[in-house]
């Protein structure tokens, strides 16, 4: 069964009701967040019902912090392949708008849970909080789930064997100090950016190493640098590579973007979405006093990422 994404509340058909549901943001979808969705599939399973994600977007801080730096973890198309991929049916995108802000933890059971997605368990987070003035909490649902007649569990924190908080905070801290491992650690996958292909200065394939350019827009800014990538292509296939993110201070500063050399590759991905994962951080970004001396450095990294996503070739 393929996921299934609904948008909104209202209105729902009787196969998109019912659902035993996993609550929460969901950025990253990371190890902790992986383990409130097992919680409602393990209903999701004794009820016989399909498994659901209760989501927001766009992401409540969007409404609340405008002003604020982009901070995202994925993308909705991205959130929607790692749900589909552990077995998700129904992916519920509630627009997070004032109309939403502005319910009670009881309006927003009664009337998103309860008459709109008629819910059948809800799984959420031990930090759960929900409604106007984060007045909902973990005793509260399990309350409304006594209430109204359905089940309600509350995932426990965890944490790695290193003490990494499974957290989308401490995903970001890890990206933003340059520590891409650990953000994959926490995440149970490497940090993605996704993104369609644009014309850059065309240099980089002048001087040998075409690169793939992609716009950082409502992402986390990841540590400017150059990194060790893998770098997923719409047709499935995952081809390493090296990649500077960063403003590109040594050919004319440009707005934050990925440059990414994909190598022993030499095709056309213009307008073509990409995924770049990455690996490892090499170095951070630096400004060259000619092109000569960053072409020099260029092949030291093309040679220290080869050796980490490309050993042997």
């Amino acid at each position: 069964m393929t996921l299934k994404i609904v948008h909104g509340w209202k209105d729902l058909s009787s196969e998109e009701r019912g659902a035993a549901v996993a609550l929460g943001n969901f950025d990253g979808v990371h190890r902790g967040h992986q383990q409130v969705i097992a919680e409602a599939a393990r209903a999701a399973l004794a009820l016989k019902a399909p498994l659901g994600v209760v989501t927001f977007d766009p992401h409540p801080r969007r409404l609340f912090r405008p002003s604020e730096p982009a901070f995202r973890l994925m993308t909705i198309e991205q959130q929607a392949r790692v749900l589909a991929g552990m077995g998700v049916d129904i992916l519920y995108l509630l627009p997070f708008d004032f109309q939403m802000a502005s319910f009670s933890d009881k309006e927003f059971v009664e009337q998103v849970l309860v008459e709109g997605l008629g819910v059948k368990h809800v799984a959420a987070g031990f930090d759960i909080s929900f409604g106007k003035g984060r007045t909902g909490s973990p005793e509260g649902m399990k309350a409304y789930g006594v209430q109204h007649g359905f089940g309600v569990s509350i995932a426990e924190p965890v944490a790695g064997k290193a003490g990494d908080k499974f957290s989308s905070t401490s995903v970001r801290d890890a990206l933003r100090d340059g520590h891409p491992e650990t953000a994959a650690r926490i995440l149970g996958r490497p940090f993605a950016i996704e993104g369609v292909v644009r014309r850059g200065q065309q240099l980089g394939r002048q001087l040998g190493f075409p690169t793939a350019n992609v716009e950082i827009i409502d992402y986390v800014v990841p540590r400017l640098g150059v990194y060790a990538t893998r770098t997923r292509l719409p047709d499935g296939r995952a081809v390493p590579g090296v990649a500077n993110l960063g403003n590109n201070p040594t050919t004319g500063t440009v707005e934050t973007r990925l440059e990414t050399w994909l190598f022993d590759f030499d095709e056309d991905l213009y307008g073509q979405v990409i995924e770049t994962q990455l690996i490892a951080f090499l170095r951070p970004e630096q400004k060259f006093d000619s092109i000569e001396l960053m072409v020099e450095q260029i092949r030291r990294d093309e040679a220290q990422a080869r050796a980490i996503v490309a050993p042997g070739f």
